[in-house]
């Protein structure tokens, strides 16, 4: 028999029905590389997910809690969408994936997790990525743990040229 582990995921498993707060608005109270945040901007900031579908999945979520993306200020979305396209390049150099995904799940029936607070996930794929494990498992294997993630993407975040 083999054995995946994934130690991190003990934390969420543990406390998940303990989960009342919004992790979107607690995250950035805490410090950055707690946090695994990679960039604060002005309406947003870049985060690691905690529970990544791939290695360097990352989301963007805006400070004000929020549950309707149509009713935002067009500023929030018009920074959410200049920190997403900043976000592919940085993916494309770091992880040289075969494409990228982005979307947004906006309310329960359309999968969110964290449906009072929108957010905007960036995720690299790979051709494989989604194989035999995942569809008959439900089990991810990533190569990469989040430290080593976050450690390898902050760099690109210190100077964030939105255009």
């Amino acid at each position: 028999m083999d054995f995946l582990w994934s130690p991190w995921r003990f934390r969420y498993v543990s406390t998940a029905e303990e989960q009342t707060r919004c992790v979107f608005c607690e995250a950035p109270r805490l410090s950055d590389e707690k946090a695994l945040i990679l960039y604060r901007g002005r309406e947003n900031f870049i985060i690691l997910n905690l529970y990544p579908y791939t290695t360097g999945h990352l989301m963007i979520a805006p400070y004000a809690h929020l549950a309707s993306f149509a009713d935002a200020p067009k500023s929030l979305t018009d920074e959410m969408t200049d920190l997403a396209k900043y976000c592919c390049r940085v993916l494309m150099e770091v992880y040289r994936p075969h494409g990228l995904n982005l979307g947004m799940n906006l309310g329960r029936a359309a999968g969110a997790g964290i449906a009072d607070h929108f957010h905007l996930h960036v995720l690299p794929r790979w051709f494989g990525d989604t194989n035999f494990t995942t569809v008959i498992a439900e089990t991810r294997v990533l190569p990469e743990d989040l430290e080593t993630t976050y450690r390898k993407l902050r760099r690109y975040f210190e100077d964030v040229p939105l255009r």
